[in-house]
């Protein structure tokens, strides 16, 4: 009986630890990764709330690197970097 209860708890105990065998850790940033939909949408969200307008044909060199510089100056903000002066172009 002893056994069978050691054989028991040892299958239990199995199947509540496979999950964090398999599960994937945690990845840093990697700009190269596929995004999905979501991230591609929040992104021209984030760009366009910069001054990007992707329908400004007139003004598209400078408005879309305008617009690069203030999301990067963002995302480095957020991530904890930040720039010492912020962009002035």
């Amino acid at each position: 009986m002893k056994l069978l209860s050691r054989l028991a708890a040892s299958a239990l105990l199995g199947v509540l630890l496979a999950p964090s065998v398999f599960a994937q850790p945690a990845q840093p940033y990697d700009p190269s990764a596929p995004l999905t939909r979501a991230q591609v949408r929040a992104d021209l969200a984030q760009w366009r709330a910069a001054g990007y307008d992707p329908n400004d044909w007139i003004n598209y060199p400078s408005n879309a690197i305008r617009a690069g510089r203030i999301v990067a100056e963002q995302r480095a903000h957020s991530m904890g970097g930040g720039s010492a002066a912020p962009s002035t172009n």
